[in-house]
């Protein structure tokens, strides 16, 4: 990647995927570069993918929290099993294996702070390998 790659790509994480006319006014690049190079990043895996950020709180899922874990290694089954275990229910947004005092970091999104209670309780602390964990709910994002 050289510094053009990177305008453009510092753009497309800023703007989402604008038309090519557009980025290539806004970076006074041409049209035909923007374009070759935002297919080798595609190509090469620099860019994973282009997706709609909606806006939760219009859909019904405006509660967020993160949910940190600790991970039992008495449970016959590993770390990372238990993460891909949460990453499938349709609560969970994101996990992370990280290190520190917690093992895990998940943050879900529900229609309440109740709903992420209940997913807590019913789900999350049923999987195997889950020890104890910490909810913290988000007040707002900035970014």
């Amino acid at each position: 990647m050289d510094d053009k790659d990177r305008h453009i790509l510092e753009y497309l994480i800023e703007h989402g995927r604008d038309k090519i006319a557009d980025i290539s006014r806004n970076l006074d690049i041409p049209r035909i570069t923007i374009y070759e190079r935002m297919q080798n990043m595609i190509a090469s895996g620099i860019i994973r993918g282009f997706t709609a950020i909606p806006d939760y709180s219009q859909i019904g899922l405006g509660a967020m929290a993160y949910i940190f874990v600790s991970f039992d290694p008495k449970a016959n089954v590993k770390q990372r099993e238990v993460a891909l275990k949460i990453a499938e229910f349709k609560e969970v947004y994101e996990v992370s294996i990280v290190a520190g005092q917690w093992d895990l970091l998940i943050k879900v999104r529900g229609r309440s702070t109740e709903e992420i209670g209940d997913f807590v309780l019913d789900k999350l602390r049923a999987v195997p390998g889950v020890e104890r964990s910490e909810t913290v709910s988000v007040f707002s994002s900035v970014k």
